[in-house]
């Protein structure tokens, strides 16, 4: 009988030893979802509005999520993470190009005759578009007085 007690107090310590090895790691995938939780708001917050991001789908019914749930939560938000980082230097890239073709468009305007960049492309706002454009209409296009110019803005 004392050996049947020393096996069931063996196992509640080892069962006690794995539930707090899991809540260890519970803990430990926790602090990971809210610091890359904290990491892709950053992102989008600074952004804003050129990185859209989808808001997760909730669970229908409040719950504890187990290891795999907490994992697989870790690893959609590390890849969601990469793909913001990836659009971020697309859209940094675009930008770039952009601001680079209205300096050369505002240096030589006959060469670009009808250009049009979004001051949006420019990341400077969302609403106006710098274009190129006779001066004085069909006279200007004729004589070969080209400008650029910034619309008015939005509508």
């Amino acid at each position: 009988m004392a050996y049947v007690e020393q096996l069931s107090g063996d196992r509640l310590e080892r069962g006690d030893a794995s539930r707090d090895g899991e809540a260890a790691a519970r803990e430990t995938l926790r602090a990971q979802v809210a610091r890359l939780e904290r990491e892709l708001s950053g992102l989008v917050a600074r952004s804003f509005p050129h990185l859209p991001v989808l808001a997760p789908a909730a669970p229908s019914v409040p719950r504890l999520l187990g290891l795999a749930e907490l994992e697989r939560s870790r690893d959609r938000l590390a890849g969601r993470i990469a793909d913001a980082h990836r659009e971020l230097a697309e859209r940094s890239a675009l930008e770039r190009r952009s601001r680079e073709l209205l300096r050369r468009a505002k240096e030589d305007p006959r060469r670009y005759k009808f250009l049009r960049i979004a001051v949006a492309d420019l990341g400077e706002g969302t609403c106006g578009t710098w274009e190129v454009r006779p001066r004085l209409g069909p006279i200007g296009m004729l004589a070969g007085w080209w400008q650029v110019k910034l619309s008015s803005g939005c509508p």
